[in-house]
């Protein structure tokens, strides 16, 4: 694995936090909650990961952990020596491997309807429509369908559809679903002892609070975990089949409140003060 810097955007002054993306979506993933985070007291980094975004043409093996070492090289490139993590479905399988690549570096990790350190089993079917997601429109509407509640209007979603392939490989789409759906590493994460906050939809089968109480609550001996009463809405079709919220699109205000209360409970550490 090569040297690669991460494009990025920073936002904010103070504690330092990476923020990163799902399968489907660039940084701008995390625009919706934008303009309310606390800016006075985060700076929060939005990276693009290899593959998506303004990295879309980046080559690599598009994996959890090269991601989580790429991580590692722009925080030496902005000077911070340690920093917390928001990762969403797939990101929060990379912020789980910065424990293992770098626990040292790590202060807390918020994740968002997070994919386990264990994999996530699909089943042939579910796992065919998540890979063929790569190259078909109509299964990315309807993943992107499920994944924000199912009730966003048609004119929204074909946005979403169009602007979703334009921000992703095809290669790197396919590539990182044999990393973060099909990779168990929970083994060398488990027992870490920075604080670890999982937020989940309520209503999600998938990603549930009931797996995440199975794995992230037993692995983590400060995990906590947090229901958004109103994500996760359920859907006919595939919510059952491995669809996850997208808090940032449904809930976006309890979203922050709860994840910037959780990344501020001791202060700012040394080191992390612009």
């Amino acid at each position: 694995m090569t040297s690669f810097t991460l494009p990025h955007e920073l936002h904010g002054e103070c504690a330092r936090v990476f923020a990163v993306h799902g399968r489907l979506a660039d940084r701008s993933a995390y625009s919706g909650v934008l303009p309310d985070l606390d800016r006075a007291e985060f700076t929060y980094a939005l990276v693009d990961l290899r593959g998506y975004g303004d990295a879309k043409s980046a080559v690599g093996g598009y994996t959890t952990a090269e991601a989580a070492l790429d991580l590692v090289e722009l925080a030496g490139r902005l000077g911070w020596e340690r920093f917390s993590v928001v990762g969403h479905s797939m990101g929060g399988a990379v912020g789980q491997r910065l424990l293992a690549v770098a626990p040292h570096r790590m202060r807390r990790l918020v994740e968002v309807s997070p994919a386990p350190a264990s994999g996530l089993d699909l089943p042939p079917e579910q796992g065919e429509m998540f890979a063929d997601a790569a190259h078909k429109p109509e299964n990315r509407r309807v993943i992107i369908d499920i994944t924000t509640g199912g009730h966003r209007p048609a004119a929204r979603l074909d946005r979403m559809v169009t602007r979703s392939p334009a921000v992703s490989g095809q290669k790197a789409v396919r590539a990182w679903l044999d990393s973060w759906a099909r990779e168990d590493f929970h083994t060398q994460v488990e027992g870490s002892p920075v604080p670890a906050f999982a937020v989940t939809g309520a209503l999600d089968p998938a990603l549930s609070a009931d797996l995440l109480r199975r794995t992230w609550m037993t692995w983590y001996p400060r995990a906590e975990l947090y229901e958004l009463t109103d994500a996760g809405l359920p859907h006919s079709r595939l919510r059952s089949s491995g669809g996850t919220p997208i808090p940032m699109e449904e809930t976006p205000l309890e979203l922050i409140r709860v994840a910037e209360d959780f990344l501020r409970a001791d202060g700012p550490h040394e080191g992390e003060q612009a």
